[in-house]
């Protein structure tokens, strides 16, 4: 009886023993991958790569503890119209958490609403059949745009996230937009001081994610 109990023992640390090296040799077994899909806001158009907001998330979490795997995958100039071909290309790398931050491009430029909204309502599908889990941010547009486009456009945002029960950031650039202060001299791109700000209304999002 003592001889049985001592072997199934044996096995079952070695098994623990196994398991531990495994994930030692292969850290991305136990460190969440988190992958960012933005346009030139999350790119870090104007500033130093290290000042942009993902950047600065990814030193303060690290510095928190947080062990990730982190990956800026924006591209300046970007809309939803891209965004499944980037999400697929980004599945080769088993990303855990995704945040989308698309949809100013298409808003600028006038695009249609519902076309936005199925854009991004595709991806969101998309991620969550991977078991990935999605941060969504939040977009706006100016009021110049009129009343009813304005209004319908910041509505994606918050019917998608009920849609598909994703946690959502109300405005990526709160106290950032209309802010003289927080962007640079072309009045649409943030600066260094409009992406500390970003940061900080990202990163308790992203850790409740996490």
């Amino acid at each position: 009886m003592k001889k049985t109990f001592f072997i199934i023992l044996f096995c079952a640390l070695s098994v623990v023993a196994q398991n531990k090296d495994d994930a030692t040799k292969n850290p991305s077994s136990s460190t969440p991958r988190i992958v960012f899909l933005g346009d030139s806001l999350t790119e870090g158009y104007g500033v130093k790569k290290e000042n942009s907001y993902p950047a600065i998330i990814e030193k303060s979490l690290k510095e928190q503890g947080y062990k990730i795997n982190f990956t800026n995958a924006s591209v300046s100039g970007s809309t939803t119209a891209s965004l499944m071909s980037r999400l697929k290309w980004q599945l080769n790398n088993k990303p855990d958490i995704i945040l989308i931050a698309l949809g100013a491009n298409d808003g600028l430029r006038g695009f249609k609403v519902n076309v936005i909204k199925k854009n991004l309502s595709e991806a969101i599908e998309l991620a969550q059949q991977n078991n990935i889990k999605v941060l969504l941010a939040g977009m706006q547009m100016p009021p110049n745009y009129g009343k009813t486009y304005t209004k319908k456009f910041k509505q994606i945002f918050p019917d998608l996230a009920k849609k598909h029960n994703v946690k959502l950031i109300p405005f990526l650039l709160k106290g950032v937009a209309g802010d003289k202060s927080m962007n640079q001299s072309d009045g649409i791109h943030p600066n260094e001081e409009g992406h500390k700000k970003m940061a900080q209304t990202v990163l308790p999002y992203l850790k409740e994610v996490l």
